[in-house]
């Protein structure tokens, strides 16, 4: 039995040049709190591939889509991803899901 979770889940996937991972850290740190203070947005994490460190993921947990379409059209979102995606190797990737809980 599975069951909708009530958040829109985006996942990211960004590849950074092997000497700009610390630039994007910094960064993100500067931006996370405000990200997270975003209408809508319930979650917001970062995490690591543990064989490839230039490899990051966002997960972040909205209340619903419009949320995160709204927060694309703000001027924090522009100047991070201005920052950010100067850093790429490679292009990012996205998804979108629903969350689902397996219940037995």
């Amino acid at each position: 039995m599975t069951e909708k979770n009530k958040y829109f889940v985006r996942i990211v996937k960004m590849e950074f040049q092997d000497d700009k991972t610390e630039e994007f850290l910094t960064n993100f740190r500067a931006v996370k709190d405000k990200i997270r203070a975003q209408k809508g947005n319930q979650l917001l994490e970062l995490y690591q591939d543990r064989n490839q460190p230039n490899i990051f993921f966002t997960y972040s947990y909205w209340e619903k889509e419009e949320d995160l379409e709204n927060y694309k059209k703000t001027d924090l979102f522009k100047t991070v991803w201005a920052k950010t995606k100067v850093l790429f190797s490679a292009k990012p990737q996205a998804w979108s899901v629903d969350k689902r809980v397996v219940c037995s």
